[in-house]
């Protein structure tokens, strides 16, 4: 006695059947290749401000980029996002959000937004995070549109 059944087809061949265009899958984005750009386009904004930033990313201390203040010494702490326009989340650890909650003055989001191949928009976002995570919480999911709207120009 047969009491259910499945039936699984492929959505490639249900749009091929109904006359649809099939849409070509998106290739995976290199997440390091991205991240390398982005951080590229910080350093690059910093030293046009005059500041003279250092990669620590690999380092992982909380941060990715830290920029000197020339003549006083004075760091700032610069965590770098890159995401395509349109992108629904950035991903923060629980590290980086720990670092900015205990240098809030010196801690910087930096968002650079790839609007094209060779397009793209920089945000910077100060005291972008308000609490801890919970213990047990490796990292947070960020709205992205929320934290653009709360970021401002470079400086």
């Amino acid at each position: 006695m047969v009491l259910g059944g499945l039936l699984v087809v492929p959505i490639g061949l249900i749009m091929a059947m109904t006359g649809q265009a099939t849409a070509s899958p998106t290739p995976p984005a290199d997440t390091q290749l991205s991240a390398a750009r982005a951080r590229a386009v910080v350093m690059g904004v910093e030293r046009s401000l005059g500041f003279e930033p250092a990669d620590r990313e690999f380092e992982k201390l909380g941060y990715d980029i830290e920029s000197r203040i020339p003549g006083t010494g004075k760091l700032r702490f610069i965590e770098v996002k890159g995401r395509v326009s349109g992108a629904p989340t950035i991903t923060v650890t629980r590290n980086e959000i720990l670092y900015s909650l205990n240098k809030p003055d010196d801690f910087i989001l930096a968002i650079v937004e790839f609007t094209g191949e060779d397009t793209h928009r920089c945000h910077y976002l100060r005291q972008p995070f308000q609490r801890e995570p919970d213990f047990g919480v490796t990292s947070v999911n960020y709205d992205l549109a929320e934290l653009l709207a709360r970021a401002g120009a470079p400086g």
